[in-house]
């Protein structure tokens, strides 16, 4: 669990979580998830990058990482506070039954003038659950949730396209896979994981496990783990006064080079200028 996540709400009987989460500046490693994300940040900026390609989110302005895509983020300047909105589209198929046939594209470069109105409105939806929220409105998750429910219709109405037929099993298999790869290195990235280990988490060669890594997830194993490692030592630079060769080695780092290496190329500066700043 992050330090820095606050969990505002439970998981609702819609199967829609909203949590409001304050996150430093820095680096989020490549991650999936099954819920459709909705991002509105109430002040900084980010860089999202999804499945390679990478777009620019200043405050205020709507995001959405549609399901099982693959992301990473950068945030920009001191700690930002985000509303983010976790909806698993397929607890909504009674109301739209081929709901998880639509894929959803709308992030703020995409807009066009044709349809900035659109936008603009899926925006206030977003601000007023915010407003609600800061006002402590007794009614604040009825609002909220007929609020999340109107942003999720338009977003289909306005910025999705049909994505039907549904995944076939070898790409639900290789879906399956990824995540457990992904948990694997979150769950063990602080011990001595091997690409020998990965490959025999899937059952074949190391040869073979690196091709379909890159080819999933386009970065190498190694450097995923170790962009892996980096993130949770940023996390304790900044909340902890342990020394850097202490948090090294606590996050599984054991080469010097390497760590100034990866460290800098994720973040623009040293461990000590995050420790100054």
């Amino acid at each position: 669990m992050q330090p820095y996540n606050e969990i505002i709400m439970d998981t609702s009987p819609l199967n829609i979580k909203l949590k409001f989460q304050t996150k430093t500046s820095g680096y989020s490693p490549l991650h999936w998830h099954d819920a459709l994300e909705i991002l509105y940040p109430l002040n900084g900026e980010s860089d999202i990058s999804i499945e390679g390609v990478t777009h620019h989110q200043k405050n205020k302005e709507l995001l959405v990482v549609e399901s099982k895509k693959i992301h990473r983020a950068y945030h920009y300047g001191g700690s930002a506070m985000f509303l983010c909105i976790h909806i698993s589209k397929e607890s909504l198929e009674w109301y739209l039954p081929k709901i998880t046939h639509h894929e959803i594209f709308c992030c703020p470069d995409m807009v066009t003038d044709a349809n900035f109105p659109k936008y603009f409105e899926l925006c206030g939806f977003l601000k007023r659950i915010t407003e609600l929220y800061i006002n402590d409105s007794p009614t604040f998750m009825l609002e909220a949730e007929g609020l999340i429910l109107q942003t999720v219709a338009k977003l289909i109405q306005n910025f999705s396209t049909d994505s039907a037929p549904l995944l076939g099993e070898t790409d639900k298999l290789a879906m399956n896979r990824i995540r457990s790869i992904l948990s694997y290195v979150e769950e063990h990235y602080s011990e001595a994981v091997s690409l020998q280990d990965a490959a025999d988490l899937l059952g074949v060669g190391k040869e073979h496990f690196c091709r379909y890594f890159k080819k999933n997830m386009g970065t190498s194993f190694l450097q995923y783990v170790n962009e892996v490692r980096a993130s949770h030592i940023y996390q304790d630079l900044i909340h902890t006064d342990d020394p850097v060769q202490v948090l090294m080695e606590k996050n599984g780092f054991t080469n010097q080079k390497l760590f100034n290496r990866i460290f800098k190329s994720l973040y623009g500066c040293t461990p000590s200028q995050i420790r100054k700043s």
